[in-house]
């Protein structure tokens, strides 16, 4: 063999041996980390948000994400409360679940009664007498607006939105809400606001998790 003919023979051999290195691990910075943050976003409960019509005075928007064909929801973690103090309803505004029991406390030195009724309908829910430090508890059967007020004090005045759904909030004044823990799937979004009402269909996914109930 000459001496060129060897030259050739040890460069193949050489690049044969390189091409045989192991491959490079994937960047983990470039699609590693995107399939990884994918992942994450896709786990299936999202965090909702948007914004609703601003608050009129002191009563803002409401707004309930009602679930389409879902099947058993989750039970409220606690009951919810009103309570009475200084002659007023705190909250003035109340979130309640339906079929899913509410205490009404009354923290006041003085005696009040609280009537509740069907803000619809005017039937009549309840209309007790609560002694200061006492409570009642009340479980509303039918969804709707609930009107409260106090016999002995008539300044005093509430009102209750019960709900079949574990997702309803409040907006802040300008009409930006949250949602913590929805699982994806199709949703009835509404807004109450004033005596306005906006409904629309959405459809919670990653990357779909805004919802912009300012106008029908």
């Amino acid at each position: 063999m000459g001496f060129g003919l060897a030259l050739i023979v040890v460069a193949g051999t050489l690049a044969v041996g390189c091409s045989n290195a192991s491959p490079k691990a994937p960047d983990s910075t470039s699609g590693g980390a995107s399939a990884g943050a994918a992942a994450v976003a896709d786990s299936g409960i999202q965090t909702v948000t948007g914004r609703a019509p601003a608050a009129q005075g002191e009563y803002p928007s409401i707004v309930v994400l009602e679930p389409i064909g879902a099947g058993a929801l989750p039970p409220q973690a606690a009951p919810p409360v009103m309570d009475q103090q200084q002659q007023t309803f705190i909250p003035n505004i109340l979130l309640v679940r339906t079929g899913q029991p509410v205490d009404f406390q009354n923290h006041d030195e003085v005696l009040h009664n609280v009537r509740v009724k069907n803000d619809e309908t005017k039937e009549s829910a309840f209309n007790v007498a609560i002694p200061t430090g006492e409570k009642y508890t009340h479980t509303f059967q039918k969804d709707g607006f609930y009107d409260v007020g106090c016999d002995i004090h008539p300044a005093m005045s509430a009102q209750i939105l019960a709900s079949s759904s574990p997702w309803a909030v409040t907006a802040d004044p300008s009409g930006a809400f949250t949602f913590a823990g929805v699982p994806n799937g199709p949703y009835k979004a509404i807004a109450y606001a004033g005596a306005q009402k906006i409904e629309k269909d959405v459809n919670i996914a990653a990357g779909s998790t805004t919802i912009d109930l300012t106008a029908p």
